[in-house]
């Protein structure tokens, strides 16, 4: 018998007892486990690889608008040095909410691939539009994802202006959340936001 033959004789005698009912059932159990790990440690990495500002801004079209824009907010840069990125204000943190939010967000690339939003004047003209979706989806969560970082019962009141201590105190007794007041935050708010309120 050559080398070859015992080679194959053995597969033959594995395979055999892997057919065998009880072992056939861990088997299956072992390759399912592994398909899992494997499965589930691409997802993650891909779910972590689109939380990036690197992948947000990939598109010129967020590049050259909201991105500048947010350069030069304090979310960006200030005096401490913390810094909120694209993921920390748009993609929720807990695992259901994250997502969800994921896969609304393929929406976002449709709109980019078709050149919805492909231009500057295009984007503009839909400012307003986004704006609104993304204060309607702040709101419904009770700005879930700014309250990650700002907290009312962490916020030293004493130490904010009067109007700001005031402001934040009316809002935790009413339950006015984020958003409501802190809109253009981090982006410049639409022309026709600006001409609203005049």
């Amino acid at each position: 018998m050559t080398e070859g033959d015992n080679e194959r004789s053995r597969v033959r005698d594995v395979l055999a007892l892997l057919r065998r009912p009880r072992f056939a059932g861990l088997a299956l159990l072992i390759i399912g486990g592994i398909g899992g790990i494997l499965f589930w440690g691409a997802f993650n990495t891909g779910m972590e690889a689109t939380d990036s500002i690197a992948f947000c801004t990939s598109c010129h079209e967020m590049h050259d608008t909201v991105y500048k824009e947010y350069q030069s907010t304090i979310h960006y840069q200030n005096r401490t040095g913390v810094r909120a990125t694209c993921p920390d204000c748009h993609v929720p943190h807990d695992w259901p909410h994250k997502l969800l939010a994921k896969i609304k967000a393929t929406g976002e690339l449709y709109g980019s691939i078709t050149g919805v939003i492909g231009t500057p004047e295009k984007f503009e003209a839909k400012r307003m539009e986004l704006a609104q979706n993304e204060w309607k989806q702040m709101k419904a969560s009770d700005s879930r994802e700014c309250r990650n970082c700002h907290r009312f019962e962490a916020m030293q009141l004493s130490k904010q202006r009067p109007k700001a201590q005031a402001s934040h105190a009316k809002a935790q007794k009413e339950g006015i959340t984020c958003i409501d007041c802190h809109k253009g935050i981090a982006h410049l708010l639409p022309r026709e936001y600006a001409q609203d309120e005049e």
